[in-house]
């Protein structure tokens, strides 16, 4: 019960994290050491279940899925996305600084724990973090273009943003942003509109049983490799959460509400110039440090969850 528990609450912070456009739900995963469980068991999910689920039972197929870890982790993430969509999402509006300064510090103390986990950090690894790093800059430029929600739409949305929320250091949310679709997201899951969250659940499902079988073959026989490169995708998603920002662009929701489109980092004084607010220093370092330390809490918890079940 206590395994179970633990589950379910990472799950609600992957749930929480993947609400936000630069935080990636696989990180949250990878820190409380549960990514490879993850992954192998995504990947265990084929049509061959069904020849197993006739000839052995359930109780078999469940156990080579590792049903119970992947139903307490996706109870956490569903019932963290319905409750938590609108308090982020109004801290996001009414507290931009402190809550973006609080992301900026966990996604640091990532890239700090990451990147200790490679075991030969030598030129090679640093060069594909300098990689990853140009790609997620490049990744976090992207000018979002608006593309209507259809199903067809929303199917080939949901495959390729839960590729990027598998991935430590790349947010599933910030990718429906790019392709416009974000705000109908939030929409849909404050609206309970059961069609749409279906179909782009319909692309997930696809997407994320597709690319865990490419990721789990790379985690098996290029580890460094992978984590490096993840490590630099981290590293180059920093600037898209930095508190301070120039929004040069808006996009305008249903209901006739602005959201920032296209913002570009700013330094606290000249934030201060443009807004005519005060760049919140104080909040900044106090959110910044919140998000380093709960990192460094979730991996403590992780190494002692270990450590438990090894002497039991």
């Amino acid at each position: 019960m206590i395994e179970k528990l633990k589950l379910f609450v990472i799950g609600m912070l992957m749930g929480a994290a993947e609400i936000v456009p630069g935080v990636s739900g696989g990180t949250i995963a990878f820190i409380t050491g549960i990514y490879g469980r993850l992954i192998h068991a995504i990947n265990q999910v084929n049509f061959s279940l069904l020849t197993e689920l006739k000839k052995m039972g359930i109780r078999s197929v469940w156990s080579r899925v590792d049903g119970t870890f992947l139903v307490s982790l996706l109870s956490g993430m569903l019932c963290s996305v319905f409750l938590f969509a609108s308090s982020i999402q109004y801290l996001l509006r009414e507290e931009p600084i402190l809550i973006w300064s609080f992301f900026f510090g966990l996604v640091i103390a990532s890239v700090w724990h990451v990147s200790s986990q490679i075991d030969k950090p030598d030129w090679r690894a640093g060069l594909l973090i300098g990689v990853g790093a140009a790609s997620g800059l490049v990744i976090t430029h992207l000018i979002p273009i608006e593309i209507p929600p259809t199903s067809v739409n929303l199917f080939l949305a949901g495959a390729v943003a839960i590729c990027a929320w598998i991935l430590p250091g790349l947010s599933g949310s910030f990718i429906l942003l790019v392709l416009g679709l974000y705000h109908y997201l939030i929409d849909a899951i404050a609206e309970m509109d059961v069609l749409f969250l279906l179909t782009l659940g319909s692309g997930c499902l696809v997407g994320i049983l597709s690319f865990a079988r490419l990721l789990d073959y790379f985690f098996t026989r290029y580890r460094d490799q992978t984590l490096s490169l993840l490590t630099g995708f981290m590293m180059g998603s920093l600037v898209k959460l930095w508190p301070w920002q120039n929004v040069t662009s808006y996009q305008i929701k249903s209901n006739g509400t602005h959201v920032p489109l296209v913002q570009n980092p700013i330094s606290p004084m000249t934030y201060e110039e443009i807004t005519g607010n005060s760049p919140e220093l104080l909040f900044a370092l106090l959110g910044l440090l919140l998000g380093f330390i709960s990192v460094l809490g979730l991996a403590a918890l992780a190494r002692y969850g270990e450590a438990y079940r090894d002497k039991v």
